[in-house]
């Protein structure tokens, strides 16, 4: 499905301005090529690699009497086409929220520029975190991890996926690869592209690293914990952005980061530095996925606790600079208030001198006839 943004102007085919205004339309029509090859047999089997997910494995499962096959998957590098076809999908989907939902509310607030930015940022990241969100959750409660977390640990490698968590981490980095050209779709300021791409890139490092060491059990109860708290800051922005005296949110959300950090440290330590240290299973196999050596444990750990810092840090910065926002207006109150009493001062004590030196009183017509 196309998008195409309503302009006065055409620019010339193939300029920047032309590819910005319609890569919606481009994209899907990319799109659509990989779709319309599922038609033909000669073109299907190529399709399919980019569709579909790969590296099916099929597990006979015995519930009674009755044997049922039971479909798990693992990764491989065919997994790369799927990811680039998910990444043209959310390149579609970030255009639809942009044009039919976020612009229009734009329209109706007026935002200024730097408003506009941000509350575009957030409408798309709510979106997406509330999707993952949603979606991660209920594969944990399918999969029984939240009520049995030594599941996180237990039977490592985990090789082996259900569909709903292989497709979800081909969705996840499928998102995170189509922020990097949303960056020059959505024109984004040269001074924001930096904290952009920091965050970008901290996103796939982790999920694609936890995807390819079979870690991804660990990884899904993280995202989602991480997702709930993203979530929370930005709906709490949008609403700030439409009512400015709502901050509570703001509030909540301080609470829950830091207790979201020390729940993602303790789950990873708990998981990485006892739960698979104590395995019976040690060593390093590429064929079979087994990556339980000390050199990568310690690799892992100190990449969660690195991240962890960084957020740490970066979230207390952000707080300093809201409280120092917010103490301004209230020390210029302050300032204000002595000088108003000041200045009534003043202005008595030149009534008082009229009187008792004006014209008209007493002593000036005294001092008048002598």
């Amino acid at each position: 499905m196309g998008i195409r943004k309503k302009t006065n102007k055409n620019p010339p085919v193939l300029s920047h301005e032309f590819v910005i205004q319609n890569h919606a339309d481009i994209v899907s029509c990319v799109a659509m090529v990989f779709l319309l090859g599922l038609m033909f047999e000669v073109t299907s089997k190529f399709a399919v690699l980019f569709i579909t997910v790969q590296y099916n494995v099929t597990i006979s499962a015995n519930e009674g009497p009755e044997e049922t096959a039971v479909n798990h998957f693992h990764h491989g590098i065919k997994d790369l086409a799927t990811i680039f076809f998910y990444m043209l999908v959310a390149i579609i989907m970030h255009a639809i929220i942009q044009e039919y939902v976020l612009d229009k509310i734009n329209r109706k607030k007026h935002f200024s520029k730097t408003k506009h930015s941000k509350f575009n940022e957030s409408g798309q990241l709510s979106a997406f975190y509330l999707f993952s969100f949603g979606w991660g959750t209920s594969i944990l409660l399918s999969e029984n991890l939240l009520s049995n977390p030594v599941a996180l640990w237990e039977g490592y490698p985990h090789t082996l996926m259900p569909f709903q968590m292989k497709f979800y981490f081909i969705c996840q980095l499928g998102y995170w690869l189509h922020a990097l050209p949303e960056l020059y779709f959505q024109k984004t300021k040269k001074e924001d592209i930096p904290r952009q791409l920091v965050y970008i890139f901290l996103y796939l490092v982790h999920i694609a690293g936890a995807y390819i060491l079979n870690l991804n059990r660990l990884c899904l109860v993280l995202l989602v914990l991480h997702y709930f708290v993203e979530l929370l800051f930005h709906v709490s922005r949008l609403i700030y952005f439409s009512y400015e005296n709502r901050q509570m949110g703001f509030t909540i959300w301080a609470v829950l980061f830091v207790l979201g950090r020390l729940l993602t440290l303790s789950l990873s330590v708990l998981t990485v530095g006892f739960g698979l240290a104590t395995a019976e299973n040690q060593g390093f196999d590429l064929a079979t996925g087994n990556f339980n050596i000390l050199f990568v444990r310690i690799t892992v750990l100190a990449a969660i606790c690195l991240t962890q810092a960084f957020m740490m840090w970066k979230f207390i910065n952000f707080q300093l600079r809201r409280w120092r926002e917010h103490a301004q207006p209230q020390t210029l109150k302050k300032k204000q208030v002595p000088s108003k009493s000041k200045s009534k001062k003043d202005k008595a004590n030149g009534v008082n001198g009229v009187n008792s030196h004006g014209a008209d009183s007493p002593r000036a017509r005294k001092e008048k006839s002598s």
